[in-house]
């Protein structure tokens, strides 16, 4: 994925300054960087040994790259992190769309 989030640093900054938005299917964390300092914004995917064996991980972390790219990820002067809950694994697209879109707006990013 382009402007996917690498740098350790970066990840330990939005973990501890993010702000969450939650749903049943996922969590996004956003941390606000400015324009200015990161002008493409930068996207992180997780999903944790909860979700399953290497297979069911490597599946949500494909839905969920997907579901941002549709959601038009990534955003401009924006970390973002989005971990997966067990729950994506049975859910449609329409509802990863849905549940993305829920917790991005509530994390503080415009629709």
């Amino acid at each position: 994925m382009k402007g996917a989030l690498t740098n350790r640093r970066d990840i330990e900054r939005l973990f501890d300054e993010g702000r969450a938005g939650r749903s049943h299917f996922l969590t996004v964390i956003v941390r606000e960087v400015g324009v200015e300092a990161d002008p493409d914004g930068r996207v992180m995917v997780v999903a944790g040994r909860g979700i399953g064996g290497a297979v069911l991980r490597n599946r949500a972390k494909r839905v969920l790259r997907e579901a941002v790219r549709r959601a038009g990820g990534p955003w401009p002067g924006r970390h973002v992190a989005v971990v997966a809950k067990r729950p994506l694994l049975l859910a449609s697209h329409e509802q990863v769309d849905q549940a993305l879109a829920d917790a991005l707006r509530r994390a503080g990013v415009p629709g």
